[in-house]
């Protein structure tokens, strides 16, 4: 899975050094193009020259040493790999990264990357657990970067514990399922909708509903994981997406949500419409305050048009899914909305069941297809739920690629 792909390995300094050298070798043995960027405390433990020999490749260790004058070192490295791996990675290139730091040239290169980057561990027991680490660790993963745990077992300061580098057989492992998985959706161009609408009364007052955009948000960035092209078209929500390679629309009422769907539906090989569409709006949108006096006061509704409805009737080759949040007998209406809105499947849940309610971070669903195959997923996160209901997706597809 590795082969013809290009690997830039970080080395940063520590005693797990040599563990990097066998690392590269693995690499390099298995097709995989591979340069080593190292730190100078790396190289007081092992020398360039044997990374050199084991990549067949110049190794960098510093930002000002311009191999290529034609080009600018840690951009070049930066735009040429296709993932980065830091092994070892320090305690302190860790809090380096996490504080987006570019003192030496390894920082400098993966601040300006777009390739995804996997960091493997390898410090004292005592130091991994330390909560300055801990919360650097947090907020890199939260940027979307991948941890390799370390081993636990007897560490070179004496200690035994967690803290040693993963095995170089298992750090490829990790890759390489990561790079299979990525196949799930390659390429495929996938537009998801997230989030409530807002439909005005005034300048100051609004209609909405309960939706944060978590469960979409998820979805799309789950799909970029799995290799999709992603666009996600956003209602008014507080998110924010980790991977910049997804397109981001934002919109505000279900009728700009119906044109910026439909503007990108064509071109679209999956739809998943996990957004909360306001069903109705005020007749009239005032363009002043309306002023409160004595008596009630009644506003008329009208419908809005029902975007997953008219994309079912519209769509040729998309793949579309439906979201249905309900109270009352969830399978039943999901299975209705599938054969009016000509779905090809819809992912329905009890909002009231604990657990599955708008704005946490967990959900309780049932995918069903389009034959009525019912497919619950249990309680998860939301990012669980969504890697579920993709890889679904994705076998859904083959299946019927296969008829």
């Amino acid at each position: 899975m590795v082969q013809d792909k290009n690997i830039l390995v970080c080395v940063s300094g520590g005693i797990a050094v040599y563990k990097a050298c066998d690392l590269v070798s693995k690499l390099t043995q298995r097709g995989a193009h591979v340069k080593v960027l190292m730190t100078e405390s790396a190289t007081k433990f092992v020398s360039p020259l044997t990374f050199q020999a084991l990549s067949q490749n110049p190794v960098y260790t510093d930002t000002f040493d311009e191999k290529d004058p034609e080009k600018i070192a840690h951009i070049d490295l930066a735009d040429w790999a296709d993932l980065c791996v830091i092994a070892p990675a320090t305690a302190h290139i860790i809090g380096v990264l996490a504080n987006g730091l570019a003192d030496t040239m390894l920082p400098t290169t993966l601040l300006a990357t777009k390739a995804p980057i996997y960091i493997a561990p390898a410090m004292n027991v005592h130091m991994y657990d330390h909560p300055a680490v801990i919360k650097n660790m947090l907020q890199l993963t939260e940027w979307g970067y991948k941890f390799i745990e370390p081993g636990a077992g007897y560490l070179a300061c004496g200690y035994v514990g967690k803290g040693r580098l993963e095995e170089p057989q298992t750090i490829i492992q990790v890759i390489e399922n990561q790079i299979n998985q990525k196949q799930l959706l390659n390429h495929k161009r996938i537009l998801i909708s997230a989030g409530p609408t807002i439909e005005s009364v005034d300048p100051v007052r609004y209609f909405t509903n309960h939706s944060t955009g978590k469960m979409g948000f998820a979805l799309a960035e789950k799909a970029a994981e799995l290799g999709a092209d992603v666009t996600l078209v956003a209602g008014p929500v507080n998110q924010r997406l980790q991977n910049n390679s997804i397109e981001r629309i934002d919109v505000t009422s279900a009728q700009e949500m119906y044109e910026a769907i439909h503007e990108r539906f064509s071109t679209a090989d999956i739809v998943i419409k996990a957004a909360a569409v306001a069903d109705y709006r005020p007749k009239v949108a005032h363009t002043e305050k309306m002023k409160k006096n004595s008596s009630d006061l009644s506003i008329e509704f009208e419908r809005t048009i029902d975007i997953l409805q008219t994309l079912g009737e519209q769509k040729t080759n998309q793949f579309l899914v439906g979201f249905a949040a309900e109270t009352t007998d969830p399978i039943t209406h999901g299975i209705d909305k599938i054969k009016r809105k000509h779905l090809d499947a819809i992912v329905v849940n009890d909002v009231s069941e604990e657990g599955a309610g708008f704005g946490g971070d967990t959900n309780i669903v049932t995918y069903i297809t389009k034959d009525h195959q019912k497919i619950p997923f249990g309680l998860d996160s939301k990012e669980g739920i969504a890697n579920s209901i993709l890889k679904q997706i994705a076998t859904d597809l083959t299946k019927k690629d296969d008829k």
